[in-house]
């Protein structure tokens, strides 16, 4: 009689679907990439929007609905299991290319980035939660380095190629053209290949622990103000978003109006989100050092790059500044998202980082309205200074209160169980 054995984690071990979900992240960046360079500038000079509030309205849609699709992503994916939430994700995405080729305003493309917010958190939030399934305890820093990595290196190349599509066509369709057949191809990636990977998660919790199978509404109280180290996150992943809003509204807009071609305006906000694929070692070094260390360097990084930009005047340091503050970026972004997935029991990890990912995305749709209110109402410039001093502000927030969550060498400590604490659920009931 054959002795069956338990399954395992570890990347090595899951190389396959390991690699499937990096490719599907890869195609998720390609699809909000593909509106990066393109849409504001479509708002301005095809479909003649002139206020930088309205055109900023597209990403408040997207933030938001991004943000609460977060949160019950991370919910779903605990109870239904990763694989429908994926294959939902994209199916949502199908109709987008179509809205943004024929929207005869810019309320259809508002409207249509509803779809993409739902998109970006269903698809986003299955593929990081896969890929910490499958990898190890020790390799989780590693997993969302790579996760992180290839997203926005999809975003940098979406960007990137449909600005030069843009340059050698026309704003669209031609553009979109290229977003719709990732989105088919992904969609068909997820439905036929991809295997369900939440049994490996509770292969690595206590279900007695104290800690285990909180309720819902416990685990939205905790990550979000009831652990002083998860508030110092959720906080932090919110303004940091501030950033790669001005990146998808202002950037691209500022650089037109200082006469600088589409093309070479691709090419920055490219740039930016490139140096996100550093992501891919930065995850790792937070495997070795810890996560605060990067934290905290990032978040004055990136402010310090985007204050920068309005102190030059050539396309070659927009480029250099654009890269400073990615970098930044990829030292920050995938170590705040491991934080809750360090801090989070096994059993509600999803949940939990749904909450952080809630907050962090929100920051979209503030950080539109910010930055939309502020190049209306005072000018382009004041958009990257308000952005840079609330990143500083946040990153002193961050080094006074969020304590290290590493595994092996961190400090931070879940707060003990009140004693009128709702009574815990079983993952059974």
């Amino acid at each position: 009689m054959s002795e069956t054995t338990e399954p395992t984690q570890g990347i090595r071990e899951h190389l396959g679907q390991f690699s499937l979900h990096v490719l599907l992240v890869f195609a998720t960046g390609l699809t909000i990439g593909s509106e990066r360079t393109v849409v504001p500038v479509l708002g301005e000079d095809v479909l003649g929007v002139e206020s930088f509030f309205v055109i900023g309205s597209f990403v408040v849609s997207f933030g938001f609905v991004k943000a609460l699709l977060n949160l019950y992503a991370g919910k779903w994916g605990e109870e239904y299991g990763r694989k429908p939430v994926l294959v939902a994700g994209w199916l949502t995405a199908l109709p987008i290319p179509v809205i943004l080729i024929f929207a005869p305003n810019w309320w259809w493309i508002t409207a249509g980035n509803v779809l993409l917010g739902i998109n970006q958190a269903l698809t986003w939030s299955m593929a990081i939660n896969a890929k910490i399934d499958l990898a190890s305890p020790d390799q989780r820093g590693l997993a969302v380095g790579i996760d992180e990595a290839f997203g926005y290196t999809g975003v940098a190349v979406g960007a990137w190629l449909t600005g030069v599509i843009a340059g050698q066509t026309s704003l669209r369709p031609e553009p979109f053209y290229f977003m719709a057949a990732v989105v088919v191809l992904a969609f068909l990636i997820a439905v036929f290949l991809i295997t369900e990977t939440v049994q490996l998660a509770h292969l690595e919790g206590d279900e007695d622990h104290h800690d285990a199978n909180l309720p819902f509404e416990e685990v939205l109280k905790r990550a979000t103000y009831g652990d002083k180290t998860l508030f110092a996150a959720a906080q932090a992943g919110h303004i940091e978003n501030f950033v790669d809003t001005l990146f998808w509204i202002a950037v691209p807009l500022y650089l037109t109006n200082q006469n600088l071609a589409i093309e070479a305006v691709g090419v920055v906000v490219g740039v930016h989100s490139a140096m996100y694929f550093l992501q891919i070692g930065t995850g790792g070094l937070a495997d070795r050092i810890g996560r605060r260390p990067p934290v905290v360097a990032g978040m004055f990084l990136a402010g310090a790059g985007v204050l920068g930009m309005v102190f030059v005047d050539s396309y070659l340091p927009w480029a250099v500044l654009a890269a400073v503050s990615g970098l930044g970026m990829a030292l920050l972004y995938p170590n705040l998202m491991t934080v809750p997935s360090d801090a989070a029991h096994p059993t509600w990890r999803s949940a939990g980082m749904g909450v952080y990912r809630m907050w962090r995305d929100a920051g979209y749709g503030v950080g539109a309205i910010l930055i939309g209110l502020s190049m209306e109402f005072v000018n382009l410039e004041a958009a990257f200074y308000m952005t840079a001093v609330l990143m500083f502000a946040s990153g002193t927030i961050v080094y006074v209160w969020m304590e290290e969550t590493h595994p092996e060498f961190g400090t931070h400590e879940p707060p003990a169980p009140a004693p009128d604490a709702p009574t815990q659920i079983s993952s059974e009931d």
